[in-house]
């Protein structure tokens, strides 16, 4: 009996010690405090796209190993969902706080940047600065020849992706579907008044100074924002993210793809110098990169290569400028099409209009000199002789000599030559020349 009481006493602190556990792990715990370094990432008026994916989470994922708090100062007039997407993943799955500061005055966080501001602990925002229009934007400028349909899948999906991330953060979800719908945007001002930004700061120091002792909410749990101001590290694009992020830029990936179609097409049709060839290859292989990471429309990427080849036939053979008219109607219009958001990712007018123009008179031009250098006849050996003039050294009746470019030749004529008469050279048997008295000549 007394051994069965053991038993059943044992058991009940078993469970109540279980039970207290279970107790203690459900209590809340304290606030985590942040290492208080920051560690900054500029994104500068570059558009959202892989490589600035890269560059965030490189810093991102600095700023959780030494538990410091990142802040993103950005710039951006949108870029690829996508991109955009993957950085969201990045910002709701970290351990540390994060804060996007749109700045400098002036800057702007738009169509993408939206997404990835929402998604931060903390929006904070310069003056002068704008958050808004979030409206997707498909087939040059416009929904393009997508069904019904699609675009409401297309506009649903982004919206429940969208209210997702206002949920999570506790922002207010209807600025951020009015900015998908109706391509609603606002200032720093409004933002402020309607609880989307939580700070206004003048510079960074000021921002760093206000968010200073506040507390967010991260991925695993809660941290108390610590700011140490000796322990600030600004983290630059690397070398190779600097090279990529230029070329992505839609007028260099323009320039490289027509600069180096151009110099293919001189190395075609002038061979031997290697030089424009070589380039021209670099350059496509670096402009096709840029169109795998961009939205490219291939109408528009047809239309700039059918443009350079019509430009190319004028110079083969010159058809009154039907071919030109038609090569830089191509160039034009395929310039404008060449991607399919031209919200934020287009060529240049003061871009492509120079090149429009440079490439029709180097096509026009250069190539068509070196056709026609090509199509002369031959200026050395024998075959450069013909047609040149010279001096007959004897009479030449049937058979004689000349002299021709100094050189003293056999010579065969069907008329009768005078001495010192002057000839000129119609054809050449062996190392006989074949002539005709100059007056002769109709």
């Amino acid at each position: 009996m007394l051994m069965k009481t053991n038993v059943i006493n044992i058991l009940l602190a078993v469970i109540i010690s279980s039970a207290a556990q279970k107790v203690s792990f459900a209590s809340p715990s304290k606030p985590i405090t942040s290492s208080g370094g920051v560690k900054i990432v500029s994104v500068k008026d570059y558009i959202i796209n892989p490589l600035t994916y890269e560059y965030i989470r490189r810093g991102l994922k600095k700023a959780e190993g030494e538990n410091a708090v990142f802040i993103l100062k950005l710039d951006t007039p949108g870029g690829l969902l996508k991109s955009a997407q993957e950085i969201v993943k990045l910002f709701l799955n970290s351990s540390v706080p994060i804060i996007t500061y749109i700045a400098p005055k002036g800057a702007r966080a738009a169509s993408a940047g939206v997404f990835i501001s929402y998604a931060s602990n903390i929006i904070a925002m310069s003056p002068s600065t704008h958050i808004g229009a979030a409206h997707p934007v498909v087939g040059g400028g416009s929904w393009g020849k997508l069904s019904k349909n699609v675009k409401e899948k297309i506009m649903s999906d982004t919206i429940a992706w969208a209210k997702t991330i206002a949920d999570e953060r506790n922002r207010p979800v209807n600025f951020i579907v009015n900015a998908i719908k109706e391509s609603v945007s606002i200032t720093e001002r409004e933002a402020l008044n309607k609880k989307i930004c939580n700070v206004a700061a003048q510079n960074l120091n000021e921002l760093l100074t206000k968010i200073d002792g506040k507390t967010v909410t991260t991925a695993k749990g809660k941290v108390n924002i610590k700011i140490n101001k000796t322990n600030i590290e600004n983290i630059p694009l690397t070398i190779r993210e600097k090279i990529l992020n230029t070329v992505i830029d839609p007028n260099i990936a323009y320039l490289l793809f027509t600069l180096g179609f151009l110099g293919l097409i001189v190395e075609f049709t002038h061979p031997g110098f290697g030089l424009p060839g070589i380039a021209g290859l670099i350059c496509v292989i670096l402009a096709l990169y840029a169109f795998s990471v961009m939205p490219v429309n291939y109408a528009g990427f047809i239309l700039i290569i059918l443009g350079i080849i019509f430009l190319v036939i004028e110079s083969f053979t010159p058809t009154f400028g039907i071919f030109t008219l038609g090569g830089i109607t191509a160039l034009f219009f395929g310039s404008i099409m060449l991607f399919n958001q031209p919200l934020f990712t287009r060529v240049s007018f003061k871009v492509f209009i120079p090149v429009i123009v440079s490439i029709s008179a180097i096509l026009l031009f250069v190539v068509g000199k070196a056709i026609k250098a090509q199509r002369q006849k031959s200026k050395a050996g024998k075959e450069g002789l013909i047609g040149e003039k010279g001096i007959a050294l004897s009479t030449i009746h049937k058979k004689g000599k000349v002299r021709v470019h100094g050189e003293i030749w056999d010579a065969a004529s069907k008329n009768r030559i005078d001495k010192n008469d002057e000839i000129i050279v119609e054809g050449i048997s062996g190392l006989t020349l074949h002539v005709a008295k100059k007056e002769m000549i109709r």
